[in-house]
């Protein structure tokens, strides 16, 4: 009986002849009712699925490693994060390289809560991300236990990625040797000290190996993992709804649009950031057990 009807039946019914055996037989009806009659509340709808309209339920539910050391670069993190951790059914760890679980900070004020240490994180990965930075990025690149971790990483996940000078960690991990990858512009041509070909381009995939430029490239990166992973539609719709529509009010975000002045001193204030970074060599040891 459809639960109208039964409101009817009671409506009807309700007059001082009424008795209880029969209005405990009609509420009894209407409690018997498949669920599906009823609406489902705005709250029980978002708990039962938290994915994106739109968005099929994957067979098997990625994991994503996204490394934090003390003085990255937060929107190289907070670019992919965001569009990583929204597409649904993927469950993104972050890493953090210090020996517990205390907020990680970037290089300015923002500091990031990790979700598991190095020792913690699954073994099997979909992608292996890390962000750049400058001098935090050189620490993180010359501890043995970091560059253990991604080696490790790198030898099992499906895809292996950085933003930024990120890429300088993957060099140092051997992951990108025969490799063409992209980093930000003032480490660029250092790649090749890791046996890598240097590539000016925004986003370079070579095989599994994913880089991205500097810093707001993370943001394209960010979409187009998704869209390896989910496809065009849910990408779309990813962006749709960050607004993504970028009017930059001044021009001047690559080497070839800024100002000559501009070059000259954003690549002195980087001098010796580089200076040290070209010192840094391809691990070539074992990783350790």
């Amino acid at each position: 009986m459809h639960a109208a009807t039964v409101g009817v039946a009671l409506n009807q019914e309700r007059s001082p002849m009424i008795n209880r055996r029969t209005l405990l037989t009609r509420l009894a009806a209407a409690a018997a009712l498949p669920a599906t009659l009823f609406r489902a509340s705005p709250t029980a709808a978002r708990e039962k699925d938290s994915q994106v309209p739109g968005q099929k339920a994957q067979k098997g539910q990625e994991q994503i490693a996204m490394l934090l050391y003390p003085g990255f670069t937060a929107l190289d993190f907070v670019g992919p994060y965001h569009f990583l951790a929204g597409m649904g059914n993927a469950k993104v760890h972050l890493v953090t390289n210090q020996p517990d679980l205390r907020p990680v900070p970037s290089d300015g004020v923002l500091a990031v809560q990790p979700t598991v240490t190095m020792a913690d994180c699954p073994t099997h990965l979909t992608v292996l991300f890390t962000p750049g930075g400058t001098k935090g990025t050189l620490a993180a690149a010359r501890d043995g236990a970091t560059i253990d971790f991604m080696r490790h990483g790198a030898s099992r996940a499906t895809y292996v990625t950085s933003v930024c000078s990120g890429s300088l960690i993957l060099g140092v991990a051997g992951a990108l040797h025969g490799k063409r990858a992209t980093s930000h512009w003032s480490v660029l041509p250092l790649l090749s000290q890791f046996g890598a070909t240097p590539e000016r381009s925004r986003i370079v995939q070579d095989g599994h190996v994913i880089t991205a430029a500097g810093v707001s490239a993370g943001i394209d990166f960010g979409i187009s993992l998704v869209m390896k992973l989910r496809g065009k539609k849910v990408a779309e719709q990813r962006v749709l709804l960050a607004e993504y529509a970028p009017e930059p009010p001044l021009n001047g975000g690559t080497l070839e649009t800024a100002r000559p002045e501009i070059r000259e001193l954003s690549t002195a204030s980087l001098a010796e950031f580089v200076a040290d970074a070209s010192t840094l060599r391809r691990w070539t040891g074992e990783p350790s057990k």
